[in-house]
């Protein structure tokens, strides 16, 4: 019998390529999204696909409990659904902030706990959460951002311990840049701001990051990202975290530095943005 996957945000990006890839291994496949006409193309493929807003429980329980119906079993979940909401932390509105966490962690740990039933029943599952690069290294101009992917690894790191009894896994994948995603989600966001004024520097330098990591040649296309979350479900025993990319990989070398001194090469760049 196949194995039975649940992705969600699969309208485009790390998440479509995802249900392909699962696709592709001959898992059952449910994609969702908040629009299942953005889904119309991977039902055409062959996955099952359901509208799923991650901040309406009624709905996640919908979706869960069709599952279960239909396919007895749910082996992965897979959270992906994410938003992202950039700005210096005193331009961000606090009802901005909170809508970043109903997404980025309510959104998760309301799956989970509907998934975690049906697991523990079954004594084997595994969870997998996208968090990110900034999820252990914050950039200026991603406090908020960074503060739902820290809180979502920390979620993931207790969880695990906690379900690993039950034979049931938790996994974090953690991307670095992925083409054309950053800067969509940059413009996206900046229309919430309320900015100051006083942090002129930190917008340049997100500008000048846009421009690089938005290209092809530096951002990393969302099947590399796809597959590190298919591996990371199906390997026998998996590791706790996966980063994904050389910034990625890189980043998790620098999370080691000392505090200062990542602060002085923040100050360093922001001196150095100001002077052009």
């Amino acid at each position: 019998m196949a194995k039975t996957v649940l992705i969600t945000g699969c309208s485009s990006g790390i998440g479509r390529a995802t249900a392909e890839a699962f696709l592709e291994d001959e898992w059952t496949v449910y994609a969702t999204a908040r629009d299942e006409e953005d889904l119309s193309e991977l039902a055409a493929a062959g996955c099952e696909t359901a509208e799923l807003d991650v901040t309406n429980a009624g709905a996640v329980e919908r979706v869960v409990d069709r599952i279960v119906d239909e396919q007895g079993r749910i082996d992965c979940l897979v959270n992906n659904a994410g938003t992202a909401q950039f700005g210096p932390l005193e331009d961000v509105p606090t009802d901005a902030l909170k809508d970043q966490f109903d997404v980025n962690v309510y959104g998760p740990h309301r799956l989970i706990r509907e998934v975690l039933p049906h697991m523990r029943d079954r004594e084997r599952g595994r969870i997998v959460n996208v968090s990110s690069v900034t999820g252990f290294l914050a950039t200026p101009g991603e406090g908020a951002y960074s503060a739902s992917k820290f809180a979502l690894e920390g979620l993931s790191d207790a969880l695990r311990n906690e379900v690993d009894q039950y034979g049931i896994d938790v996994v974090v994948v953690q991307p670095g840049p992925v083409a054309t995603e950053f800067e969509r989600r940059v413009e996206a966001s900046r229309d919430r701001l309320e900015r100051s004024g006083a942090y002129e520097t930190v917008y340049e330098i997100q500008d000048d990051r846009v421009a690089i990591e938005a290209s092809d040649s530096f951002g990393m296309p969302a099947g590399a990202v796809a597959t590190t979350i298919k591996d990371a479900a199906t390997v026998t025993d998996p590791d706790p975290r996966y980063p994904v990319g050389r910034l990625a990989k890189a980043a998790t070398l620098a999370r080691y530095l000392p505090d200062r001194v990542r602060d002085r090469l923040w100050a360093l760049l922001r001196r150095v943005t100001s002077l052009r």
